[in-house]
């Protein structure tokens, strides 16, 4: 009994620890960022006028200017309110971390500061907790108590399963929000096939047609080159197939760290292909500037 006491006093010190870091952060830097970098999207339709001197000639209504002889034009207003989704990967490698602590510390830090700059800009906030499967869902709402139990939800959510399936948590997305949404993915998106192609492509395609979708991938140093350690035992978290590789070998790691760049190329051709904007943040980098350029991409 003491001992989940004990658990729970640690986490809420985790949680508020966050908070109060983060919180700091969205109101410093993030609020007027965030809000600039996304209110633009979300336009709702509100009236038809005639058209003045200086009208955008692409906001013409040319069905009503053909029924009036004389030109009219669309009028839309800003949707203040935005929802948020954010898609967080919590398979098995996010525990994974050498340096600056684990890629799921990392990442959870990083949706507590979008989630704290939403909540600021008086949006919904959902999260979606996916591995190889949907582990849970937290509809959209809004307010600082619904925020703390997402936050919580991040740190202690144990996975069901070790894989990851991005395209099963995209399809969830777009299949579960009707109305578009802004939408975070963070992860370190390795869900590739034999190949090194993303096994995700037709649901990004889907998904970036329907919301705003922008990608945060979570990455380790130790991920794109092997250190020289002698032998060591691999386990790939996908298949379970397991192997033993002698990492003192310059041409294994030669292929390896070959293999990792092929990777993040086609990953880097792919977004470019469907325009998603993206942003690489290591877990011993400065998650505050990679969000900054994120936001000014757009």
């Amino acid at each position: 009994m003491q001992s989940s006491s004990h658990n729970a006093t640690d986490l809420l010190k985790k949680v508020r620890k966050i908070e109060i870091r983060t919180k700091a952060l969205s109101h410093q830097i993030f609020a007027g960022e965030y809000h600039s970098a996304f209110k633009g999207r979300g336009m709702a339709f509100s009236e038809v006028r005639e058209y003045q001197w200086g009208d955008d000639v692409r906001s013409m209504d040319w069905n009503v200017t053909a029924r009036l002889r004389s030109p009219y034009v669309k009028v839309f207003e800003e949707e203040r309110e935005l929802t948020v989704v954010l898609l967080v990967d919590v398979s098995r490698s996010g525990l994974f971390g050498t340096v600056g602590g684990t890629r799921r510390d990392r990442i959870a830090e990083i949706a507590a500061v979008l989630s704290f700059s939403a909540i600021l800009n008086n949006d919904k906030v959902g999260a979606l907790f996916f591995s190889d499967r949907i582990e849970k869902f937290i509809p959209p709402k809004k307010g600082r108590s619904h925020l703390l139990h997402i936050i919580r939800e991040m740190l202690e959510l144990q996975p069901s399963s070790d894989g990851t399936d991005i395209g099963g948590a995209l399809r969830f997305l777009t299949n579960a929000i009707k109305k578009k949404c802004t939408a975070f993915l963070l992860s370190d998106m390795l869900d590739v096939d034999r190949n090194g192609d993303a096994r995700y492509e037709d649901a990004l395609k889907v998904a970036v047609g329907r919301h705003d979708l922008s990608v945060i991938k979570v990455t380790d140093p130790l991920e794109k080159a092997l250190p020289a350690v002698g032998l060591v035992h691999v386990k790939d978290s996908e298949s379970g197939e397991s192997a033993w590789i002698n990492t003192d070998s310059r041409k294994v790691r030669d292929s390896y760290s070959s293999w990792y760049r092929s990777v993040a190329e086609r990953e880097t051709r792919l977004f470019n292909r469907y325009k998603v904007d993206n942003v690489e943040i290591s877990t011993d980098g400065d998650y505050v500037k990679g969000l900054m350029a994120l936001f000014n991409k757009r």
